[in-house]
């Protein structure tokens, strides 16, 4: 499972992964397949240490190799402000 580890402003330590991440990796493309948004979008959930809220994001599909710590960061707390 590849997973993105990003601390914020705070030092809350945020763990992303996207949806069925766990799975082995050709049925996790398959899934990713079946819940892509029409513009390219998949789910990906940011888990932090401590108290804070785990956070849902919608991402593009190659977030993990093309988004930078500060754009993670910036949707996380979108993401947060908009709840």
């Amino acid at each position: 499972m590849q997973q993105r580890e990003v601390t914020d402003q705070e030092n809350t330590n945020w763990v992303c992964v996207q949806a069925f991440g766990g799975l082995k990796e050709e049925a996790a493309e398959e899934a990713a397949d079946r819940i892509e948004t029409e513009d390219g979008k998949v789910p990906v959930v940011c888990t932090p240490n401590g108290g804070a809220q785990t956070v849902r994001l919608q991402l593009d599909r190659n977030w993990l190799e093309t988004y930078s710590d500060e754009q993670l960061l910036t949707a996380i707390t979108e993401a947060r402000a908009a709840a």
